[in-house]
């Protein structure tokens, strides 16, 4: 999940830089969303309410 956050987070920044910015908010967007769940899954791990086998 991190490798898909740093992908959407590159791709983000190379579409600001080019002026697509329809692009660049799709790509954040869909960045903030992973991170958001990437947290929850965190929390609940630390909590020891989820587990990875």
């Amino acid at each position: 999940m991190l490798g898909w956050i740093i992908a959407l987070l590159a791709i983000a920044a190379i579409a600001a830089l080019f002026g697509m910015n329809s692009v660049s908010g799709v790509a954040l967007s869909g960045a903030k969303i992973l991170i958001v769940i990437a947290l929850v899954i965190l929390v609940l791990m630390a909590l020891g309410i989820f587990a990875i086998a």
